[in-house]
Formats: C-alpha cells, sequence, structure tokens
C-alpha cells in the first residue's frame, strides 16, 4: 500500500513510517497541515491516508480526508487524541484510532484498510479503532 500520512507530531509521524515500513507499507510522504498533504496527495495518489484530526493549521483533518477520498479514491483513517472531534459520519473516513496507540495497532489497522482497499469487505475491527458508522453492519 502508498501510505500518506498526516500528523504534526514528527516524532509520531517518524514512528508511524517505521511501523508502516515494517508492515509492508511504502510511505509516499508525511505532511504537518493541509497544504503539505494536499501536495503529497496529488503529486503521489496514495492509497491509503493516516490523518490526525487536529494539525498545525487547525482542525484540518476532516477537510484534507475529504478531499484525498473525493479527488484521488484514497481511503482515509483518522489518528486522534480527541475521539470527540472525529466529524459525523466520518467524512467519509473508514474509521478512527484513539491516540495513544501502539505498533500492534497500527499494523492490524493496516490489515484492516487492505482488506477494504483490495476487497470492499471489512472483517473483525482492531481493538482501538472505530470503525465508521457507514460501514457498520446492524447485528
Amino acid at each position: 500500500l502508498r501510505v500518506l500520512i498526516v500528523e504534526d507530531q514528527a516524532l509520531l509521524a517518524m514512528e508511524l513510517e517505521l511501523v508502516l515500513g515494517e508492515s509492508g507499507c511504502r510511505v509516499v510522504g508525511c505532511a504537518m497541515d493541509k497544504a503539505g498533504a494536499l501536495a503529497i496527495a496529488d503529486r503521489e495518489r496514495p492509497d491509503l491516508a493516516l490523518i490526525d484530526i487536529n494539525l498545525l493549521d487547525g482542525m484540518t483533518g476532516p477537510q484534507i480526508a475529504e478531499q484525498v477520498r473525493r479527488e484521488y479514491g484514497t481511503t482515509v483513517v483518522f489518528l486522534t487524541a480527541n475521539p470527540e472531534q472525529i466529524p459525523d459520519g466520518f467524512a467519509g473516513a473508514l474509521g478512527a484510532v484513539s491516540k495513544p496507540f501502539d505498533e500492534a495497532t497500527i499494523q492490524a489497522v493496516v490489515v484492516f484498510a487492505r482488506q477494504y482497499i483490495q476487497r470492499g469487505t471489512v472483517s473483525e475491527t482492531p481493538r482501538r479503532f472505530r470503525l465508521a458508522p457507514w460501514l457498520a453492519t446492524p447485528s
């Protein structure tokens, strides 16, 4: 998978890049704000974007998510320390991971997202991952 990381905490972005690489992904870029994220997305057309909701330029994560999903067909997963900031309907994102998270959680989310991207189906939801309401199936 070609992955874009949109995260304004540099150490966390570097950690994500390492974990994603170990999970067989190719990180196509890291951005800390909307302008950087959209420039990378336009150039690289990522399959998956991990996007923090609240960035250096404000709560622009949902705007980035909507634009990369609409323009490039990118699957989006939100990263957030503030789950209450997740937009209603998740702005078309697959779901959200609450911070702090560990390597195993990110690896499980990558497997989950890869299945969704390749097959259009969802499997068991990884721990600490909140599935978007538009994907939730009634029990």
